[in-house]
């Protein structure tokens, strides 16, 4: 992966402030025209739907030719054992420190009365109906219908399972499969070619999303439900300064110039609340740290299904809080089996808005007669699960990107001064000359790669 190390942009020329100014331009609208504002969720929802038009192409693409770069299929499995390894232990974490946090905090027994209207929660209910929770529901979801579902049905994780599958018959084809990985190398680059161009409304999708929830839900729920929703954002605050910072301090690099460095991909994630929004510009930012491509390709798009740190924190502080709230004392042996469920449960869910509380809403369903939890409670937080998904969807983010330079670490495949480099002066990275690159547009023999690794 090349970088461009021109003078330093004018401010108004970076994505970043653009995204800002229709950040704070869309809450204005929203505080000031409620009623428009609240039909303006189309804009943000046109942003994210681009983006997803060419999430799953790229992933596939970038995985065959990922698995291929490795050289052999024991390296292969090796990255992924290590990355599995590694998104569970953090995700384990993630859960565990809800858990600790709403226990401690009691955001149910705090703010004012809150009413239980079933009816709110029917919706979601039906939704969560159809999810599939369990071991069993959760490998049952790994394998999509068709080959075409898997790219149709917006499952990321069974795009990645498909892509598996034909990097692993690629790799035993010699010649052949040769030919097959040079033409997935065309496909990302084109995609790569579409996300360049889709990136212009990224300040536009922001502007409708902040609009939209800040007009939609304005005060009216935030006084009673004060307490959950701070106790959330300070324990995801936590998990990424404590948790991923003693991570990243450990694998070599400090966080701090880390989210300084990914500044443009946060505040697209906090205007859209979704962390897919910024899936593919994640996987370019990485490899211009100096991340290995092969490692990249398959722990970025791995970590958007097994990697959901703030959905975890999310699932576990929502449960208990609706336990709380409902006047249900909930044992401390349950809540371990409760975590352990969910567990499996937030595994594959999406990184867009919504899946969190659809994800909330199975596993109490699935778990509601052992933890005494009312599947309906989840009416009581469906008024701010809006203002919590850019929490959640933030937090996916960091934790993905912090993950997927430590499993490069773990498997020599880091190049540690290029990222030291690059953290330190964060502007020497252009992502639209990047992109630029990607799609092959300047001439791929233009272009040195940073680092053999």
């Amino acid at each position: 992966m090349a970088t461009t190390t021109t003078g330093r942009k004018p401010i108004y020329k970076h994505l970043y402030f653009w995204v800002l100014v229709s950040i704070v331009l869309g809450a204005a609208v929203g505080f000031l025209f409620p009623k428009q504002a609240s039909e303006m969720k189309w804009l943000a929802d046109l942003f994210v739907n681009l983006v997803k038009v060419v999430i799953a192409p790229t992933i596939f693409a970038t995985i065959i030719v990922g698995i291929a770069g490795l050289g052999n299929l024991a390296k292969a499995g090796g990255l992924a054992l290590k990355t599995i390894l590694y998104f569970t232990a953090m995700t384990t974490v993630a859960l565990a420190i809800g858990l600790i946090v709403v226990n401690i905090v009691q955001p149910g027994h705090h703010g004012g009365d809150i009413a239980l209207n079933a009816s709110q929660a029917d919706a979601t209910l039906k939704s969560a109906s159809t999810a599939e929770t369990g071991i069993t529901g959760f490998i049952l979801s790994l394998v999509p219908k068709s080959f075409v579902s898997a790219f149709t049905d917006g499952q990321l994780i069974q795009v990645l399972v498909v892509a598996i599958l034909v990097a692993v018959a690629v790799a035993g084809m010699g010649e052949r499969g040769a030919k097959v990985v040079s033409a997935m190398e065309t496909l990302s680059k084109v995609m790569f070619g579409i996300i360049k161009i889709v990136m212009y409304v990224a300040p536009i999708g922001a502007f409708g999303g902040i609009a939209y929830t800040v007009g939609k839900f304005g005060g009216s729920v935030l006084g009673k439900l004060l307490w959950l929703m701070g106790s959330f954002y300070a324990t995801c605050i936590l998990f990424v300064i404590v948790v991923l910072g003693l991570v990243a301090k450990f694998a070599g690099f400090s966080l701090f110039k880390f989210l300084r460095y990914i500044k443009d991909e946060i505040l697209i994630v906090l205007g859209t609340s979704s962390s897919e929004s910024v899936l593919p510009r994640m996987m370019v930012k990485l490899e211009a740290a100096g991340a290995q491509k092969s490692v990249v390709g398959l722990t970025i798009p791995t970590g958007y299904s097994f990697n959901l740190d703030g959905t975890c924190i999310y699932l576990t502080m929502g449960a208990i809080f609706i336990a709380q709230a409902t006047g249900n004392d909930v044992s401390i042996g349950v809540q371990i089996g409760l975590l352990l469920f969910m567990l499996i449960a937030s595994k594959g869910a999406a990184g867009v808005t919504g899946a969190g509380l659809v994800t909330l809403a199975a596993s109490l369903q699935a778990f509601e007669a052992h933890s005494a939890i009312p599947a309906v409670g989840i009416a009581l937080i469906v008024g701010i699960d809006r203002f919590m998904s850019e929490a959640r969807a933030i937090t996916n983010v960091i934790g993905n990107g912090v993950g997927s330079l430590v499993v490069a670490a773990w498997q020599k495949g880091l190049d540690k001064d290029r990222l030291r480099e690059v953290l330190d002066n964060p502007d020497s990275v252009d992502v639209d000359d990047l992109l630029a690159q990607q799609t092959g547009a300047e001439g791929d023999d233009k272009k040195e790669p940073v680092a053999a690794h």
